[in-house]
């Protein structure tokens, strides 16, 4: 709880009665949980197959099976589990107009020298006539000895994983990252009723 006292909090509209600030806060925590659940698997999936069989291997990781857990993570949870980037490799991944906007301010706190990993963000929102409790966590560039990020979002790519990426993902722009830098977000989006 300590880090999410250090998470901006700004209100699209007045908080009702019936939405207090304890429940901001426990939505908060629960989008907090299930971003790191999603995480974890998602990067064992990852680790263990760029230990098995390598970067290009790896990569499926990325387009099939993460998707596939953010479903199941949106289906047990009922709220919208993604990614999303500045710099999308998938042009599916992009990010709507809030999810745009934190990110830019996530830069804004980034160059400002807030460390990637401590920064989220969350408000309530209305879209197409409803409210949405809105979630974003950061994720951030680990060095090439803390994870398999680098070896296809870095700025040195080895040629046959650069042809693999080219070949499944031809918009490709998740490129040319370097240890520290923000490559986009966890975003979760609950309907509130």
């Amino acid at each position: 709880m300590k880090k999410m006292m250090s998470v901006a909090l700004l209100c699209a509209m007045p908080l009702s009665a019936s939405l207090a600030e304890d429940d901001l806060q426990q939505y908060a925590a629960e989008s907090k949980a299930v971003v790191k659940e999603f995480f974890v698997q998602v990067k064992g999936e990852m680790l263990k197959t760029m230990q098995a069989s390598g970067p290009i291997d790896t990569i499926e990781v990325c387009s099939k099976t993460a998707p596939s857990i953010a479903k199941s993570y949106s289906e047990k949870h009922g709220m919208k589990v993604a990614r999303t980037t500045l710099k999308p490799r998938n042009p599916a991944n992009a990010p709507d107009a809030w999810e745009e906007k934190v990110l830019q301010k996530f830069e804004e706190r980034r160059a400002a020298g807030e460390e990637p990993a401590e920064m989220a963000f969350f408000e309530i929102v209305e879209e197409g006539g409803e409210k949405n409790f809105r979630f974003m966590k950061a994720i951030g560039m680990p060095p090439l000895d803390q994870g398999p990020c680098l070896k296809c979002h870095g700025e040195e790519i080895a040629p046959e994983v650069s042809a693999k990426l080219n070949e499944l993902y031809p918009e490709d722009k998740a490129r040319g990252y370097k240890a520290g830098q923000i490559r986009g977000a966890f975003t979760i989006t609950k309907p509130l009723k």
